[in-house]
């Protein structure tokens, strides 16, 4: 594999006492699309900051194509950022707005102008060069500052949650938008974003961050199907989460006693437990099944439905146990059709040992 393009290396930033980001390591390989993904406050954002200069390491390095930047000024880097607010110039058309940064590089009138209009019209705005940003719809002005970001064909592009304040069909849209031109160009995206859709629908490679620090890195089906530890299931998906003692283990399947009930679990073969230990496992809620009926056999948990959200064809059921355990069922509209679905009537959940997921504690 080729060197990286981006490297931080023990990077931490301190705001006074309080530690935004904790000894971070990790390499962005060139072409790559990359998602930072997280709850609010865990540190993606800074991250991306420091990246595009905006805020500089407390300690350790960040490079880009090998050059360290620590103290590289934002405008002497070749970072740009699209923001969260677009940041478009409103007495600028769009034309004008996807030119300035051309301008501020000293290009003259006539060369900045063809760039601004063959960018607009690699993004369907052609039409709308002359058009002042605040006639344009959402969606438009989201790609005029695209296009300002892409005019001056930097090797990276930065994007802070530039689809969050897009309607939701236009999200949908954007994402394919995105994902289409990232390829075709092969530039580098580093994408920060709390939403798990798009994250999931656009990256090679997606980073989860908690309190400063990354809890998993990987592919998306990856980190779904395997989340590293308790932090990341809660985090990502509709998982639920059981925690018990080893009550016994035969070869790679053990039997763990929650106060939910005993589940059988399959054990990863790099592990071990023995009696009494301490274990935690997570089921996503797409791979449960849900009967009125009692299937029996062994992962069979009786529950009382609480609610339900419905979603086009998929419904998400939430369910409690006896001892009060919160479990979630997520199913397609159609196999509800034999089950008699009402507020604080009995249903069976089940799933085999292979579906549960051993966490890391």
């Amino acid at each position: 594999m080729s060197d990286p393009l981006v490297v931080f290396e023990n990077v931490v930033k301190r705001f006074g006492e309080f530690v935004a980001v904790e000894k971070m390591n990790l390499d962005i390989q060139q072409g790559e699309f990359l998602a930072l993904m997280g709850p609010s406050g865990c540190g993606k954002t800074t991250t991306l900051r420091m990246l595009a200069g905006l805020e500089q390491p407390s300690e350790g390095e960040i490079r880009l194509a090998g050059q360290v930047m620590n103290d590289v000024k934002p405008h002497e880097r070749d970072t740009p950022l699209v923001w969260q607010s677009l940041a478009l110039f409103p007495f600028l058309n769009a034309r004008e707005n996807v030119e300035f940064g051309l301008k501020m590089r000293g290009l003259d009138a006539a060369s900045r102008k063809a760039k601004a209009l063959n960018w607009l019209d690699r993004l369907g705005l052609a039409d709308f060069a002359e058009r002042p940003v605040d006639q344009l719809s959402g969606g438009q002005r989201q790609r005029v500052a695209l296009a300002r970001a892409l005019v001056t064909e930097p090797q990276i592009l930065l994007l802070d949650e530039p689809l969050s304040a897009l309607d939701a069909h236009l999200v949908i849209r954007m994402q394919g938008e995105l994902t289409k031109l990232q390829r075709e160009l092969g530039i580098t995206f580093v994408y920060v974003t709390h939403s798990q859709s798009e994250a999931f629908a656009m990256a090679d490679r997606v980073v989860i961050m908690g309190d400063g620090v990354i809890a998993q890195t990987g592919a998306a089906r990856e980190i779904y199907r395997a989340p590293a530890n308790r932090f990341v299931a809660e985090f990502v998906g509709r998982n639920n989460i059981l925690a018990g003692k080893v009550t016994s283990q035969v070869k790679t399947a053990a039997t763990i006693e929650t106060p939910a009930g005993k589940f059988k679990v399959n054990i990863p073969k790099a592990r071990s437990f023995s009696r009494g230990d301490r274990l935690s496992f997570a089921i996503s809620a797409d791979l449960v099944h849900l009967s009125d009926k009692n299937p029996r056999g062994d992962n069979v948990v009786p529950c009382t439905l609480i609610s339900e959200e419905f979603v086009g064809s998929v419904i998400t059921l939430f369910l409690e146990s006896a001892d009060g355990t919160e479990f979630k069922a997520q199913i397609q509209e159609r196999e509800l059709a034999d089950i008699d679905l009402k507020s604080g009537s009995t249903l069976y959940l089940s799933w085999p040992a292979a579906s549960a997921h051993v966490l890391e504690d």
